[in-house]
Order: structure tokens, then C-alpha cells, then sequence
């Protein structure tokens, strides 16, 4: 069975830090390009990091990346999101996606990825 699990989310104050995983199974595991993408209550969902199968290349959204690093496990089975200086901001369901599909890849766009998780919740209080 495909399944993509996140995990690490919670409740923090401004300036802490978070690590997100993301557990890649079955189908989405042989995915060319895994992400993370976030979306805060009354917006549109936004994809602020993606990560190519082998590791490289990287992409991060520009507003957080002198704070947010994407990376993963050796096997690739596993995928992180370490968060510092969190921000209210921040604040948003966080999800993880693979994509299986051909065609043109803009990694900045939500419909480029066709499998996702459920999500992990991240709360940051002033």
C-alpha cells in the first residue's frame, strides 16, 4: 500500500524549532521528486521545499530558506524538514508529496506532486 506519514509537528513558541519526517512507502517511495508543502487555514496550499530521489538538487521556497533545510535518509525511505526560528507565520498543516508522473516539473507548483500525506500539524505562538 502507498503511504506517505509525517510526523514531528507540535506546538511551539516563536524562535523554536521543529524537525518534520516523512515516511515514503510502496509506490511514492520510487517517486522522482518528494516535497513539503504547508497550508495555513484560509489559504492556498504552498510548497515550501522539494527534494529530488537521489538527494540532488534541492529547492527551498525563498522566504524561508535561510531558516528551513530539506533532506532525507540514505535510502530515501525517510525525509526531513528541519525548521529554526520558527515564526507565527508558520504556522500551517504540513504535508509531504511525491511525484510519480512524467512531464514537465516546476517543483513550486502543488499539482506537480500526485501522491500526499494526511499531514502533521505546526503551531507557533507569538
Amino acid at each position: 500500500q502507498a503511504q506517505l506519514v509525517e510526523s514531528g509537528g507540535g506546538s511551539v513558541q516563536a524562535g523554536g524549532s521543529l524537525i518534520l519526517s516523512c515516511a515514503l512507502s510502496g509506490y511514492p517511495y520510487q517517486g522522482s521528486y518528494r516535497a513539503w508543502a504547508r497550508q495555513a487555514p484560509g489559504k492556498e496550499r504552498e510548497v515550501v521545499a522539494a527534494i529530488a530521489y537521489r538527494g540532488s538538487p534541492k529547492y527551498i521556497m525563498d522566504s524561508v530558506k535561510d531558516r528551513f533545510t530539506v533532506s532525507q535518509n540514505d535510502t530515501g525511505h525517510s525525509m526531513f524538514l528541519q525548521m529554526t526560528s520558527l515564526k507565527p507565520d508558520d504556522t500551517a498543516m504540513y504535508y509531504c508529496a511525491s511525484r510519480t508522473i512524467g512531464g514537465l516539473y516546476e517543483w513550486r507548483k502543488v499539482e506537480a506532486y500526485n501522491f500526499w500525506g494526511q499531514g502533521t500539524q505546526v503551531t507557533v505562538s507569538s
